[in-house]
């Protein structure tokens, strides 16, 4: 498999991880990583890359939705901000807490920030596991 095929399939894998499908970017990372070692530092930047676009596009997704008033499970990251996006990666909640960011209508680039932060990372962190 090339690297472009094998970088592009992690970066479609990374962003639709981070959005409300399901997905396992770390596996396919895992895989690339296994098949071709010589990509560490490209596939970290476009798994990254990629999982924080797709989370910033639930954020984008969410700020469209009129504001009224705050549900309660949003004040975590109304108390917090931006920095709890560093938890953006965790399952289940990490999509909650980028679709909060953006009602709550938290700085873009702080947001970007803290969740390029948290997303990298953990994938830093799968990559040295693998070593």
């Amino acid at each position: 498999m090339s690297s472009e095929t094998s970088l592009g399939a992690l970066f479609a894998s990374a962003f639709l991880s981070a959005t409300i499908l399901p997905g396992g970017s770390e596996v396919v990372l895992a895989g690339v990583l296994h098949l071709r070692p010589d990509l560490l530092f490209p596939a970290l930047v476009v798994a990254t890359l990629g999982n924080t676009l797709g989370g910033m596009s639930t954020y984008l997704l969410a700020r469209l939705i009129p504001r009224k008033e705050l549900p309660a499970r949003i004040r975590m990251a109304q108390r917090h901000g931006s920095p709890i996006l560093v938890l953006s990666w965790v399952p289940i909640i990490g999509d909650a807490l980028c679709a909060a960011a953006g009602v709550l209508r938290l700085n873009w680039h702080a947001c970007l920030l803290w969740m390029a932060l948290g997303k990298g990372l953990r994938y830093v962190a799968i990559a040295a596991a693998m070593s």
